[in-house]
């Protein structure tokens, strides 16, 4: 779940997508800088299309074989300012230089959306500590690693919006998913512990919490766990939360995080999943 894709995603389990034409954009971004990791696909691209579109500078950081650099030139021969600083978030040294190249370009980054991660499918038991230590790095250490190199600029400005992908996963536990569970539910966490140490000093910080959705990721772990007998047929997920989510959906949902209409919002979980965590 949360950037979770082989039944298709039709018409039928679709529904509306949330609103990107240009009488729904109102600026809510405007002056601000945002970096977002995993930003060339998925959700992260939706939220790099819906950052931009709404105002802001945005500086797309994904894996230096990702489509960040054809994404950010869409963007700016779309009148948008973005650019591609690639690295590998769960090193250091990569996460460093990016973040000065995305500072250098548009100045302090005032919106953190920490959406880089990746899958693990697997029963418990045949779970090894290097596939452990690789998700914990890229879903966990890279939130560490960005964080920490963002928020003294983010400080400095006079405060900002962190926001950290994490799923239903955080909360809802799935056969084959102990790792990948996991490594959501410190997602969860870490937002609500950087919420409480840093409000004072001008920062929010929010986690999204999507269900089951319908990007490449998600219906890749739809697969995975099908392969391992989980029941994720589409009359389950039908179930559980009437369809799958749309990345534009989880992208409007970062969208308010990001904005001042979120003010007030901190230390949160917003679950995009149509009562999949309610029922």
């Amino acid at each position: 779940m949360g950037e979770t894709g082989p039944w298709p995603f039709t018409r039928k389990n679709a529904g509306r997508a949330s609103p990107t034409k240009e009488e729904d954009v109102t600026a809510r971004l405007q002056g601000k800088t945002a970096l977002i990791t995993g930003g060339a696909g998925g959700c992260g691209l939706a939220a790099s299309e819906r950052f931009a579109a709404e105002g802001a500078k945005v500086g797309i950081v994904d894996l230096p074989g990702a489509k960040g650099e054809e994404v950010a030139r869409r963007l700016r021969e779309a009148g948008h300012q973005a650019i591609f600083a690639p690295a590998d978030v769960s090193d250091a040294g990569q996460v460093a230089r990016a973040v000065a190249t995305v500072e250098d370009a548009f100045g302090p980054i005032t919106v953190l959306m920490n959406h880089a991660g990746i899958l693990a499918a697997l029963p418990f038991l045949e779970t090894g500590e290097e596939e452990w230590d690789r998700v914990m790095a890229v879903n966990v250490k890279s939130m560490f690693l960005v964080t920490k190199a963002v928020l003294p600029g983010m400080i400095a400005a006079g405060g900002g919006s962190v926001i950290c992908t994490s799923s239903i996963s955080a909360v809802v536990g799935t056969p084959m998913e102990v790792l990948y569970c996991t490594s959501k539910g410190a997602c969860h966490m870490f937002a609500r512990a950087i919420a409480v140490e840093f409000r004072d000093r001008g920062i929010r910080a929010n986690a999204i919490c999507p269900g089951f959705i319908a990007t490449a990721h998600g219906l890749r772990e739809i697969e995975m766990l099908g392969k391992q007998g989980v029941d994720v047929s589409e009359g389950m997920i039908a179930q559980a939360q009437g369809r799958l989510c749309k990345p534009e959906e989880v992208a409007a949902a970062a969208l308010f995080l990001a904005s001042d209409d979120a003010s007030f919002v901190n230390g949160a979980h917003l679950f995009a999943d149509n009562g999949y965590t309610a029922i």
